[in-house]
């Protein structure tokens, strides 16, 4: 069984933010796999699915990005999976805007919602996809920008994205995640 996490706020009010990237992925995934969400446990809003013989689950965390590991590792404790079978997606302020890179491991990066699943997890060696959203001007607080909307170039940028972050989702169902990250790491 493997686990397709989205990391996000919930809330109307948040929908379109920097921060909610990784559930924009998730809604397309939902879509191209036609996994509904349609479950609430685990502070968070989940699907399940079968695609090619492999169970899969796809989770939106309900917590709040900061809390994200209190939605994520229970869900995995109650499914039994293994933290190979983890993969995250999330915003990234180091890459630019639409940019995507895939990681098997590594630190929170100052990324709040990372570093609560490292925490709750108890490992940061979980595959990831981090979408860049760039960083703010100078002196601009961080905290405003990841909270802020995209403009209407950058949301054109990033559908491609979001679709790329799917479809390396969709390969990683089948492929292993080294094979995946050769392929849109490019």
């Amino acid at each position: 069984m493997k686990l397709i996490v989205g990391l996000g706020n919930p809330g109307k009010q948040y929908e379109d933010t920097r921060h909610n990237i990784g559930f924009k992925v998730i809604d397309e995934i939902s879509s191209r796999l036609n996994i509904r969400l349609d479950e609430m446990k685990f502070n968070g809003i989940f699907g399940k699915g079968t695609i090619n013989g492999e169970k899969v689950i796809l989770l939106k965390p309900l917590t709040f990005m900061n809390l994200s590991g209190e939605s994520v590792a229970p869900l995995m404790r109650y499914y039994d999976i293994p933290v190979e079978n983890l993969l995250v997606i999330y915003d990234e302020l180091d890459l630019p805007v639409g940019k995507i890179r895939l990681r098997y491991k590594g630190s929170a990066g100052g990324h709040n919602g990372i570093k609560s699943i490292i925490a709750h997890v108890g490992t940061q060696e979980f595959n990831r996809i981090r979408i860049g959203i760039d960083r703010p001007e100078q002196g601009y607080p961080i905290p405003n920008y990841v909270l802020g909307k995209f403009s209407k170039e950058e949301q054109e940028v990033l559908k491609d994205s979001i679709a790329k972050s799917a479809q390396a989702c969709e390969m990683w169902i089948e492929k292993p995640f080294q094979e995946v990250m050769n392929k849109y790491n490019k």
